[in-house]
């Protein structure tokens, strides 16, 4: 196997596991620091997190031109630009410290819903994470430094086994009675841990050399010029997920940013599903634009790849629509109460829904990217979901949460349906058709599955042998009526090919005993 196909299959097996432990790891924690510590933790970390926008790229950029020299063999310009960027990344690590010790004065002011005690675990976790991305930016240089060599397996494994290890001593730590502070401890060690290693790898064993031969601003301003757009994109990765986390940590309790954040999680398991589809098709994306390939065929890969989306994604939303109120009691009811896992069940779903359209049409934006056209996306996204921030900003003073995040995913649809027009008339995709052939069959089969496991819900008992009795149930409606109603000829055969190894597998096992 190549280091890109075992990359990719890691790359699956790290959303799988980020995703599936997640889930049992949330109730976990939440139950051992308490939902008081737990939303310091989120807020803290949203806020933090923010500052790693001043990473402006520059990995994304390493990877491409450590990839180019490489190709050029061209060993001094690799070394002269690493040099450089290090010393970029020197100034960049350098100013967040400075912001840190200037917001560490005002931490207290901010977060006006805090107990003095509460401030005080704030600012412990705020000063560790400051140092966590202080170091964290040019650290994440070497794995960029590693993709550019085509070197996938060691970077990622690194990775996996990182994730499972730190798993492993947050529950050691946690059950012997460790709190926030202890979690943001675990991860500043293993931060710095990890990074030597990778340097170690990216020093003796690729034998990199950063070696500065000369200094112009020229190299900057290139560095800078290739980075731009993926930095505005990072930014509007932040106002998506993160800037609630700010707004409510300076209006609401520790509690209520438990609640938003533990949503804000639900809703990003919901992409990962999607997103691990629609994120192997960049390439192909980028050939058929080398191609000159025309709208209407354009079209017709984004309708293959936005059915199969659909299927798994309406899997996903009608289950967690008709079952996840009581999935979220079971999950983390017993910390949030009930009004509060029924908030969170609320705002999860309200991103599910917003993040359904940008999800099914996912090819669009490998279009885009292949195209050099992705602009126009950043500048609306940017502008609507500062929009949308300062919407669910002002509803947050009333309903809290749920308000913020009304006012958040109205962003989102608002840029979607104009992103809709953008596709149409200027990229030249056949919206319309886009979505005949999206809801053909799918649409009808989805509102009758709706209508038919509706009535799971009336199946007496409770706890987690009555959801999962429900939801076994549920699966088989849906896999059933969706193969015989739903899914045309293409889809079914995909079906075949994908099962019939793993059937043929069971069967020479069967006939083997």
């Amino acid at each position: 196997m190549s280091q890109l196909k075992i990359g990719a299959l890691l790359n699956y097996t790290t959303i799988f596991l980020t995703n599936i432990v997640g889930l049992f790891m949330t109730p976990f924690i939440l139950s051992h620091v308490g939902q008081s510590e737990y939303g310091i933790y989120v807020a803290i970390g949203a806020l933090v997190g923010t500052i790693s926008v001043l990473d402006f790229g520059l990995n994304n950029t390493i990877v491409r031109f450590v990839a180019k020299y490489k190709a050029e063999n061209d060993r001094k310009a690799e070394e002269n630009f690493l040099a450089t960027t290090m010393l970029i990344y020197v100034a960049i690590s350098t100013v967040v410290f400075i912001i840190g010790f200037v917001f560490y004065g005002y931490i207290d002011t901010y977060f006006t819903k805090m107990s003095p005690d509460e401030i005080s675990i704030a600012k412990t976790i705020f000063v560790l994470l400051i140092f966590n991305i202080a170091i964290g930016l040019p650290g994440g240089s070497f794995k960029g430094i590693c993709y550019g060599y085509e070197v996938f397996i060691f970077p990622k494994t690194v990775n996996i086994i990182r994730y499972i290890l730190r798993t492993i001593t947050v529950v050691a730590v946690l059950t012997m009675g460790g709190k926030a502070i202890a979690l943001v401890v675990i991860d500043t060690v293993f931060n710095a841990a990890f990074i030597c290693v990778e340097i170690y790898f990216v020093f003796f064993k690729l034998k990199v050399r950063f070696k500065l031969h000369e200094f112009k601003f020229k190299y900057v301003k290139q560095i800078f010029g290739y980075s731009t757009w993926i930095f505005i994109f990072a930014i509007v990765s932040i106002l998506q997920w993160k800037a609630g986390h700010w707004i409510l940590g300076r209006v609401a309790t520790p509690e209520v940013l438990t609640i938003y954040g533990i949503g804000i999680v639900l809703g990003t398991y919901y992409g990962a599903f999607s997103t691990a589809i629609s994120s192997v098709f960049l390439p192909r994306a980028t050939k058929m634009t080398v191609d000159n390939a025309t709208g209407e065929e354009l079209t017709s890969m984004m309708i293959k790849i936005g059915r199969i989306s659909f299927v798994v994604l309406m899997y996903i939303l009608v289950a967690f629509a008709l079952f996840g109120n009581q999935f979220v009691d079971l999950w983390v009811g017993k910390t949030l109460g009930v009004k509060g896992s029924h908030e969170t069940w609320l705002i999860a779903l309200l991103i599910m829904l917003a993040y359904t359209l940008p999800l099914i049409q996912g090819f669009g934006n490998s279009i885009l990217e292949a195209k050099s056209k992705l602009s126009f996306k950043a500048i609306l996204y940017l502008s609507f979901l500062i929009l949308g921030a300062a919407l669910g900003a002002f509803l947050a003073k009333s309903y809290g949460a749920l308000g913020m995040i009304i006012g958040t995913v109205t962003g989102w649809f608002i840029v979607q349906n104009v992103m809709n027009f953008y596709y149409n008339n200027v990229i030249g995709l056949n919206i319309i058709r886009f979505f005949k052939e999206l809801f053909n069959k799918t649409l009808l089969t989805i509102m009758l599955i709706f209508i038919i496991s509706y009535f799971i819900n009336y199946i007496p008992g409770e706890g987690w042998i009555n959801f999962i009795l429900k939801s076994a149930i549920y699966s088989i409606i849906y896999a059933t009526l969706m193969y015989k109603l739903g899914i045309i000829a293409f889809e079914k055969d995909l079906f075949i090919k994908t099962l019939s190894p793993i059937l043929n597998k069971i069967q020479s096992n069967a006939k083997t005993k």
